[in-house]
């Protein structure tokens, strides 16, 4: 009998299980009869969407009439559960079920990898997690690296020298255009693997990192801060805002938070484990207080001050949702978002007179060039300064 080869295979976005075979009319009929199978000219084979299902289909119908060689297919699978293993826990729950309903094509590339790379993928791994690198850095240096891995095919990683990852950086910079702040997050990657996984010392002082854009931080004003908080119904959604805006917290902090997190007496909140594994200690509004209580009433939070669905705290993607909904008709910029709110905390700070060093503390900014960047939009001495143009407008009307 002639043998079927059962590969995995790329095609409109989907991952396929596709027939190699040559022609032959009984085993020509025999795959026509897998449900949900079609023809790709791009590909030359006959293929279905990749399941157990189709596999199972496919044994049933070729038994008789071929040979089938499925270890190209158990290979790919093999890789592409040691590569998922990977990922810290969260994130691989979320593969997992999308895998299941919707199988990405986005992580099916880094499934192919050489069994070299796929080893120095997983010593790399290693090596964040033992360095208790935080899973949200763990998933970016990961992701970061196998964009490199895909390249390299059958190359080992650890052969790569000084001028080869000169030549890669400026071909992702100039052919993908990778903006400037991801080119400094995969060269961190990078680093992190020659000289913490390998043990070569300095090996990045030759490359060059792009020079990244000063953005400045989106502000919004007090007026629309508060116009957009009268406007939100839900006591939650009101609750969490207020909270964020009144001591500068992030997103991540803020749905984070636990009810023991809150010290009325002290009138403090405690961040834990927020940006860069720092515990700080920031002022309860006492205007949000009554609010706080309003909401304890009615929610009757255990653990987490936002509880979302299970045991786990509320979602940041729903709290940037929250943020959409509320200020939406308030004609922001739309690079406004969550995160727009700890900015005008510290910005109003600032022109309510506070002193830069206790900005930086409750912000927790490990460096004071970070705080001062709410120098540069600041109303309080810019916005003192008179424009040529008014002086010459007010001469000519007088």
């Amino acid at each position: 009998m002639e043998p079927v080869i059962l590969k995995p295979l790329l095609h409109r976005n989907q991952e396929c299980l596709g027939f190699f075979f040559k022609k032959n009319v009984q085993i020509e009929k025999a795959v026509r009869k897998v449900p949900d199978v079609k023809w790709s000219k791009t590909h030359v084979c006959w293929y279905a969407p990749l399941s157990e299902t189709a596999y199972l289909n496919a044994l049933k119908h070729l038994k008789d009439k071929a040979v089938i060689d499925n270890s190209p297919l158990k290979v790919y699978l093999q890789t592409k559960k040691k590569v998922t293993a990977t990922l810290p826990e969260p994130q691989k729950n979320k593969v997992a079920a999308r895998s299941a309903a919707t199988r990405p094509l986005a992580f099916t590339p880094a499934w192919q990898l050489s069994p070299a790379n796929l080893a120095e993928l997983e010593s790399f791994v290693q090596k964040l997690q033992l360095k208790a690198y935080s899973p949200s850095t763990v998933t970016t240096y990961r992701n970061e690296f196998i964009q490199l891995l895909k390249l390299l095919k059958e190359k080992p990683v650890y052969c790569l020298s000084v001028d080869d990852l000169k030549r890669y950086m400026t071909y992702v910079l100039v052919t993908e255009r990778l903006s400037e702040s991801t080119a400094h997050s995969r060269l961190n990657a990078l680093k992190f693997y020659f000289e913490q996984v390998l043990g070569r010392e300095k090996f990045f002082w030759e490359i060059p990192r792009p020079k990244k854009v000063q953005k400045l931080p989106k502000v919004i004003s007090e007026e629309k801060i508060l116009e957009g908080l009268l406007n939100v119904p839900n006591l939650k959604h009101r609750t969490l805002l207020l909270l964020a805006y009144s001591a500068g917290l992030r997103v991540s902090e803020a749905v984070s938070l636990r009810v023991c997190d809150i010290n009325s007496d002290r009138m403090q909140i405690t961040i834990n484990h927020a940006k860069g594994k720092k515990d700080r200690v920031v002022t309860l509004s006492r205007g949000l207080l009554p609010v706080l209580r309003d909401y304890y009433i009615k929610y009757k939070p255990a653990v987490w001050l936002f509880e979302g669905t299970g045991n786990d705290h509320y979602h940041t993607r729903s709290a940037q949702q929250v943020f959409k909904e509320a200020y939406k008709k308030l004609g922001l910029p739309p690079q406004c978002s969550f995160h727009s709110l700890r900015h005008s905390y510290a910005t109003h700070l600032l022109e309510n007179g506070t002193d830069i060093s206790y900005i930086q503390k409750l912000l927790g900014h490990n460096d004071i060039k970070t705080t001062l960047r709410y120098t540069q939009i600041s109303k309080k001495d810019i916005g003192q300064i008179e424009s040529p143009l008014d002086k010459l407008l007010r001469n000519k009307l007088l």
